[in-house]
This record gives structure tokens, C-alpha cells and sequence, in this order.
């Protein structure tokens, strides 16, 4: 029976440790989805790739038409009478393709451009994500501050009660105050900074600097890490823009293919003639009309083929910093899996540590029982007891932090 009983025990205890990862992801998700509705930022990119996506529109048009009217001040005589004002018009046409091209071209603009709607969201979510750990880290801390304040109050009755019957003077009693204040003063600057770091996690939603953020109230380091797949990387979206960058210069060169091609004309001459006086013959005033055909051709095209040199140049300075992007995400990855694990591994020392100073303090108030307590020793195994509860907790932030980091590179 006992035996089921302790199994029951621990079933309860992982239950609420997966029920409270549970809460935590659940919560965190909702304030994540909040900020990427209204953070401006995100807004911002949005906006920018439907201004950059409507330039379609812009470069689907053929030049402009040319009309032009023209009076004779001085009217030529001709056969069939005098020439009076003339109205022409002329629409010049590019060659084959080169709209699509232009609209080509600017679509892949657009589409790098909705990389950085991509990039910008991930980072919000890692920076959300983020200043919630750090919010938690912090009122775990002044949580830890008060359970210490509490347990130094009732150290200070104890050394009361000694200094009363001559086994404590009166200095281990001032000793203990100055420790409480002490942990006070942490408390309270503690307290202003979760204030900072909620104005600051209030921003990225958006929100009302004054708004209360909840956290949960523990977080326990999960038994299993996920996998880490260094694969997945190549997919992140800083370096995919990277390869839209190079796909709209491809586009750039088959532009500047068509656009140094000749551009072709159709036009239209009208002349006015006026009717020669007394006299009677065919085509008498008859108008002129006078359609008209024309090539524009580059003969100096100098321009097109530093252009295309320049793409040539662009696509390798694109290629190269790819790579050197990878590289630096991939130093990135490396770096937050080594410190996830580092956090690990610190989480189960401070743990080990946290439980042996908890088995010294029972000696100690065990020897109190039997008329025997040091309070200098008292102070040092709570001040080592406060420290293993911080890197305790500081060692759960680190983890949850690089674990966002991490789910920024890979996800």
C-alpha cells in the first residue's frame, strides 16, 4: 500500500508539472497571437508588401501616346491647295515580353519583401516569448525573497528567545534584521524591474503600458529536450530571402534583355489642305493622311551591358552573404543548444545544492532543540540557500529563453 501510494504520488506530480507546461504554453500562446495582431512592426512589413505587390499595376502600362497639332503660319502650296494645320499621333510599343518581364521583375521584389513579414514575425515572437521568462524569472525571485524574509523573521524569534535566556546576544538578533533588510532592498528593486520589463512586454502587444501581465507561477525544465535538426536551417527565412534576392535579379537580367530589344511605333499624320479658288479639278482640298511606321533600336547599348554585368556582380554578393548569414545562424543554433544544456545541467546541481542546504538548516534548528545554535551559521546556510533558489531559478529562464531562440532558427 505504501508502495502505491508513493506511485501516486509521483503520478500527481508529473500530472501537475505537464498540466502547468501545459497552462504556461497555452497562455503564452494567446499573448503571442495578440502581439501579431497589433504590434505596428508587424503592420509596418505587412503594408510594405502590399505597396511593393501593387507596382504591378504600375509597370503594366506601354509608354505614354504622343498627340501633336501643328499650324501653318506661312501655308505651303501644294497641287491640291494649301496645307493649313496638321494633327498627328504616335504610340510607341515595347518589344515582345517586356511587360511580363517588368511584372516578373517587381513580383519578385514583392515576394522577397514578404520574407521580411515572415522574419519580422518570428523575432516578435521570440522577443514575446522572451520578456514573458523574463516576467516570471523575476516574481519567482521576489517569491523566493519572501518565503527568505519569512524564514529569517522566524530565526529572529528563535535568537529572541536565546538572547532572553543568555544563548544569544543581542548582535545576532541586529544581524538578522540587517539581512531582512537587505533582502528587502532586492525585493523592491526586483519589483521595479518586473514593472520595466512589463512596459516593455506591454509594447510589443501594443497594449496599454499599465496593463497586468499574469505569468505562471512555477516552470519545471521538461525530462526530454526536442530534437535539433541542423537540416531545418537552410529553410529559415532570413536565408530564403536571400534566394528570392537572387531569383528577382534573374528577373532584373531578363528585363534588361527586353528592354535593350527595339521598341516598334505605329503613328498617324492628318494634314488639312484647303481648296484652290476657282478652279475644278480632281482632288481639289483633298486631306492628306498619312499613316506612319517606326523602330526605336539601342545602337549605343553600353547601358544594357553594364547592367547586366552589375546583375552578374549582385547575384555573387547575394550568394556570399548567404553563406555568411548560415554561418552566423548557425553558430547562433550551436551557441543557444550549448547553453540549454548548460542550463541543465546547472538546474540539477542547484537542485542537489538546494537540498543539502535545506537537510543543514534542519541540523541546525535540531541543535536549537537541544540548546545549541550558531546564527552566523544560520545566516550563511540561508544565504547559500537563497543563492542555490536564484541559480535555480535563473537556470529555468535560461533554459526557456534559449529554447526560444532556438525555436526562432529551427521552426
Amino acid at each position: 500500500m505504501k508502495y502505491k501510494s508513493i506511485q501516486i504520488k509521483i503520478v500527481l506530480a508529473l500530472g501537475s508539472c505537464f498540466l502547468s507546461l501545459f497552462a504556461n504554453a497555452q497562455q503564452l500562446e494567446i499573448l503571442i497571437d495578440e502581439a501579431l495582431t497589433n504590434n505596428p512592426e508587424i503592420q509596418k512589413f505587412e503594408l510594405q508588401y502590399k505597396r511593393a505587390s501593387e507596382k504591378v499595376n504600375e509597370v503594366n502600362t506601354i509608354p505614354n501616346t504622343e498627340f501633336g497639332v501643328g499650324y501653318f503660319v506661312s501655308e505651303p502650296e501644294t497641287r491640291t491647295g494649301a496645307q493649313r494645320f496638321k494633327v498627328s499621333a504616335k504610340q510607341m510599343l515595347p518589344w515582345f515580353g517586356t511587360i511580363t518581364s517588368r511584372e516578373n521583375y517587381v513580383s519578385s521584389l514583392a515576394d522577397a519583401k514578404y520574407e521580411d513579414i515572415v522574419i519580422a514575425k518570428r523575432k516578435l515572437m521570440a522577443s514575446v516569448s522572451q520578456s514573458y521568462y523574463n516576467l516570471y524569472a523575476n516574481k519567482a525571485k521576489q517569491e523566493v525573497l519572501t518565503e527568505n524574509i519569512k524564514l529569517l523573521e522566524t530565526y529572529e524569534t528563535l535568537a529572541l528567545t536565546s538572547v532572553e535566556v543568555g544563548k544569544a546576544s543581542a548582535v545576532d538578533v541586529l544581524r538578522l534584521q540587517m539581512r531582512q533588510n537587505e533582502m528587502q532592498q532586492l525585493k523592491d528593486v526586483l519589483q521595479q524591474q518586473f514593472l520595466a520589463e512589463q512596459t516593455n512586454f506591454n509594447n510589443l502587444l501594443n497594449r496599454g503600458n499599465d496593463v497586468t501581465v499574469n505569468v505562471v507561477d512555477s516552470l519545471m525544465i521538461p525530462s526530454e529536450d526536442f530534437d535539433i535538426t541542423f537540416e531545418k536551417l537552410v529553410l529559415h527565412p532570413e536565408l530564403l530571402k536571400f534566394d528570392k534576392l537572387y531569383q528577382s535579379i534573374e528577373q532584373s537580367e531578363l528585363l534588361n534583355q527586353k528592354e535593350s530589344s527595339p521598341m516598334i511605333g505605329f503613328g498617324l499624320d492628318y494634314i488639312n489642305v484647303a481648296e484652290r479658288p476657282n478652279m475644278d479639278f480632281s482632288d481639289n482640298g483633298k486631306d492628306i493622311v498619312m499613316p506612319m511606321v517606326s523602330v526605336s533600336i539601342p545602337i549605343f547599348n553600353k547601358k544594357y551591358k553594364s547592367q547586366t554585368k552589375q546583375n552578374d556582380l549582385q547575384q555573387q554578393e547575394i550568394t556570399a552573404q548567404k553563406q555568411e548569414r548560415l554561418n552566423a545562424l548557425e553558430t547562433l543554433l550551436d551557441k543557444a543548444n550549448n547553453e540549454r544544456i548548460s542550463a541543465r545541467i546547472s538546474y540539477a546541481t542547484q537542485t542537489k545544492n538546494l537540498q543539502q542546504a535545506k537537510d543543514a538548516e534542519d541540523i541546525l534548528i535540531k541543535s536549537y532543540e537541544t540548546g545549541t545554535i550558531d546564527f552566523n551559521d544560520v545566516l550563511d546556510i540561508q544565504e547559500l540557500q537563497l543563492k542555490f533558489q536564484m541559480n535555480q531559478i535563473e537556470s529555468v529562464k535560461t533554459y526557456y529563453v534559449q529554447s526560444t531562440i532556438i525555436n526562432y532558427l529551427i521552426q
